[in-house]
């Protein structure tokens, strides 16, 4: 039974990676045919999301109970489906999104190419928000436990959080009245990346739902990979550093000042110094 779990668990990773792979292949060929590269959030959204559906629900001997992989499939398709269609609407009406127009301005000629190959890495390193969905889905004791609920219930926030940091984004420019102001209110005067936080916090979910440290289930600390991922990418790679740079070069001082006074990350009120 135990090297027919391991047999299933590897084939049901490869079988991910292999999707995730052709989602981001299909995602640089329709932001090519569309010129908008903001397309390549879209299918990484849905692609991360089947993938991790498929795992959750994947036959592997000594899985744990089928509600708790019911469970994390329902999680996992809650996020998917609220991130991934504010994604596509958002891209389908606005311009560009600037990190892409960054990439296109440093690329130049070779943007094409190298934004396959990045989208391509971007497949590769996606598997361990997969990993961390399948052992979570696949955690080996026979009913769901209080873990279960702490886990789906932090999700169910982390999913709340995101929503209302964008729907008071999207009221916040709507409003005449506000028109070339910076969003402060709301959580966005507790955050200046509200939305990202939560992204990273819902995360947390799989972790929860995987660890036992009683240490009978030692592959739970595989789950630990995806928060730890998402923070790097959010907080030092492609998501918070382009994003503000541009914003000073474009705000200037005004942002300067929300910078001093909000926090880039966790939403706490801010109360000196250079807290993230």
């Amino acid at each position: 039974m135990i090297v027919g779990s391991i047999v299933g668990s590897i084939v049901a990773i490869a079988a991910a990676e292999g999707l995730l792979i052709v989602a981001m292949a299909a995602g640089w060929l329709v932001q090519r045919r569309l010129n908008n590269a903001g397309w390549v959030d879209v299918f990484w959204t849905f692609g991360v999301g089947l993938a991790g559906i498929m795992v959750a629900l994947w036959p592997v001997a000594d899985s744990g109970a089928a509600s708790r992989r019911g469970l994390v499939a329902a999680l996992v398709a809650a996020w998917m489906l609220r991130l991934g269609l504010h994604v596509a609407l958002r891209v389908a009406r606005s311009p560009e999104d600037l990190r892409y127009v960054a990439f296109r301005k440093e690329w130049g000629a070779d943007f094409e190419r190298r934004l396959f190959w990045f989208m391509q890495r971007q497949a590769w390193g996606s598997i361990l928000f997969v990993i961390a969905i399948a052992v979570a889905a696949h955690h080996p004791a026979p009913t769901l436990r209080v873990a279960d609920a702490i886990g789906a219930a932090i999700l169910i926030v982390a999913i709340a959080g995101e929503w209302t940091a964008d729907l008071q984004l999207q009221h916040f420019k709507r409003d005449p009245a506000n028109r070339g102001r910076l969003c402060d209110t709301g959580l966005w005067s507790l955050s200046r990346h509200p939305n990202y936080f939560f992204e990273w916090f819902g995360w947390l979910a799989y972790p929860l739902i995987a660890i036992d440290l009683a240490g009978g289930y030692w592959q739970g600390f595989l789950a630990l990979g995806a928060p730890l991922l998402m923070y790097w990418v959010v907080v030092h790679g492609t998501g918070i550093p382009p994003l503000e740079a541009h914003m000073l070069r474009s705000r200037g001082d005004a942002f300067r000042r929300y910078q001093s006074r909000t926090r880039a990350f966790f939403p706490f009120p801010k109360t000196g110094g250079n807290a993230s």
